[in-house]
């Protein structure tokens, strides 16, 4: 019986450690089977800016996105609520590179109080500063 989707992160016996949206298969009951869907291997670069994560696939070659592996072949899986890694995911695994950068890098956008460039706020500026001195 094929229960819910859920986030998770797994720890394999290889010493892998994955972060995808998952199914467990339980048809047979000494052969649980794990689906795993677009799984990505996720890590942490720290820089003096601070700290980023990086994203890359867990299969680099394959062209598919559904893998299943055996229930024995993975040590500790936990359910994953964090939902900055959830949307995080979902931007690697739909393409959405116009907020991401590959240097690992955000872009910043207005949520973020991005409201314009320096030129731009230097324009806007040094026009309301001359107004205010014809006035």
């Amino acid at each position: 019986m094929m229960g819910d989707e859920f986030y998770a992160i797994l720890k394999l016996v290889s010493g892998e450690e994955i972060f995808s949206l998952i199914v467990v298969d339980n048809n047979e009951e000494d052969d649980t089977i794990v689906v795993l869907q677009s799984p990505v291997i996720m890590w942490t670069v720290p820089t003096p800016s601070g700290t980023f994560i990086k994203v890359k696939p867990w299969m680099e070659l394959p062209n598919e996105d559904i893998f299943m592996i055996r229930l024995d072949k993975i040590i500790t899986m936990t359910e994953s609520n964090d939902q900055k890694l959830i949307k995080l995911y979902n931007h690697y695994i739909n393409d959405e590179s116009s907020e991401y950068d590959v240097s690992g890098h955000m872009k910043p956008n207005s949520e973020m109080g991005y409201i314009s460039s320096v030129s731009d706020a230097r324009k806007k500026l040094e026009k309301v500063f001359k107004l205010n001195q014809e006035t």
